[in-house]
C-alpha cells in the first residue's frame, strides 16, 4: 500500500504541470492586458509599457511560465496584480468559505442520493422508484445557477425563510450562519445528489442479480442484512468513483454558485481575478483546485481497498 500511494503521488506531478501549462496558455490567448486592467483605459502607451516591463509581461511566454514554475517549486504562488498581496494569503482567506460550502453540499448529496438509490433499487418499478428517478433526472438536468435563482425566488423573496445572498461568520451566531449556508449548498449539491442516486441505483441493481445474493437469501438471512452487508458494500465502488470526482466538481461549480449567492469563496475570487486579468491569482486558484481534485481521486483509490479486499491483494502483488 505505501508503494502504491507513493507511485500515485508521483503521477500527480505531470498532471498538475499539464493543467497549469494549459491554463497559462489560455490566459495568454484571452483578450485583455493586465497592465491596462491595472491602470485603466485612460493610461498612455508609455505607462502601460512600464507596468508590463515591471510585471515581466513583455518577456516570452515560456520565460514567464518558467519563472512562475520555479516560484511554485519554492512554495511561492506570486503576488496579485490588483491587491499587491500574496496569492497564497488571498486563497487561504477565501478557502474556508468554499470548503464549508463544498463539504455541506457533499453531505447533502450523500445523505439524499445514496439512500434514495438504495430504496429505488430495492423497490424497482414502484412509485418510489419512479419518483426518485425523476428527481435524479431533474437534478442532473437542472443548471446549478438556475436552481439557485429559483431557490432565492421561492425561499428568500416569497417565503422569506432564508437570506437571498451573503455570508455570515460563526461569530454572528450558528443560526444566522446556517441560514446563509443552506440555499447555496442545496443549489451546488443538486447535481451531485442526482448523479449519486443514479449510480447507486445502477450498482445496486447489478449487485442484486449476482449469485452470492441468491445464496445469502437461500441461507435465510434477513433482507436488511443481505442489502446492507452484502449488496451495498459491493455496489459502493462505482459510487465512490463518482463521489471522488464530485469533490473537484464541487470546487469548480462553486464559481457560479458563489457569484449567484455573493459567497466570498475562492470561486468568487477566481471570477474576479479573471475579469481583472489578475493572472497570478487565477493560476494559484486553478493549481489548488487541481491538487484537491487529483488528491480526492487518490483517496478514492485507497477507499477501494477497504470496500473490496481483492483490490488490496492485487495492489500488494504488483
Amino acid at each position: 500500500m505505501p508503494t502504491f500511494i507513493i507511485r500515485r503521488l508521483i503521477h500527480l506531478i505531470p498532471v498538475l504541470l499539464g493543467v497549469s501549462l494549459a491554463v497559462f496558455l489560455l490566459l495568454k490567448l484571452t483578450p485583455g492586458d493586465p497592465a491596462t486592467a491595472i491602470l485603466g483605459v485612460q493610461a498612455t502607451p508609455q505607462e502601460v509599457a512600464r507596468i508590463r516591463h515591471a510585471l515581466g509581461l513583455d518577456r516570452p511566454w515560456w520565460v514567464q511560465y518558467g519563472i512562475w514554475l520555479s516560484n511554485i517549486v519554492r512554495g511561492d504562488l506570486g503576488i496579485s496584480y490588483q491587491s499587491k498581496r500574496p496569492v497564497s494569503v488571498l486563497i487561504l482567506q477565501r478557502l474556508p468559505a468554499t470548503a464549508e460550502l463544498a463539504v455541506f453540499s457533499l453531505l447533502i448529496a450523500v445523505a439524499i442520493g445514496i439512500p434514495a438509490g438504495i430504496i429505488s433499487a430495492t423497490r424497482r418499478y414502484t412509485i418510489l422508484d419512479y419518483a426518485f428517478t425523476s428527481f435524479a433526472l431533474f437534478g442532473i438536468s437542472m443548471p446549478g445557477f438556475w436552481f439557485g435563482i429559483l431557490l432565492i425566488l421561492i425561499f428568500s423573496l416569497y417565503l422569506r425563510w432564508f437570506p437571498a445572498s451573503g455570508y455570515a461568520p460563526l461569530s454572528a451566531g450558528l443560526g444566522q450562519h446556517l441560514k446563509h449556508l443552506i440555499l447555496p449548498s442545496f443549489a451546488l449539491g443538486l447535481f451531485n445528489t442526482g448523479a449519486l442516486m443514479r449510480f447507486t441505483r445502477s450498482s445496486m441493481l447489478e449487485a442484486l442479480s449476482q449469485d452470492y445474493v441468491r445464496t445469502a437469501r437461500a441461507k435465510g438471512l434477513a433482507e436488511r442484512i443481505v442489502i446492507l452487508r452484502h449488496v451495498l458494500k459491493n455496489a459502493l465502488i462505482p459510487t465512490l468513483t463518482v463521489l471522488g470526482l464530485q469533490v473537484g466538481y464541487l470546487l469548480g461549480g462553486a464559481v457560479i454558485i458563489e457569484q449567484v449567492f455573493a459567497w466570498p469563496g475562492i470561486g468568487w475570487l477566481a471570477l474576479t481575478a479573471i475579469n481583472q486579468r489578475d493572472y497570478p491569482v487565477v493560476m494559484g486558484v486553478v493549481l489548488m483546485v487541481s491538487f484537491v481534485f487529483v488528491l480526492s481521486n487518490l483517496l478514492v483509490d485507497i477507499a477501494y481497498t477497504w470496500v473490496n479486499p481483492r483490490i488490496r491483494f492485487e495492489q500488494e502483488n504488483r
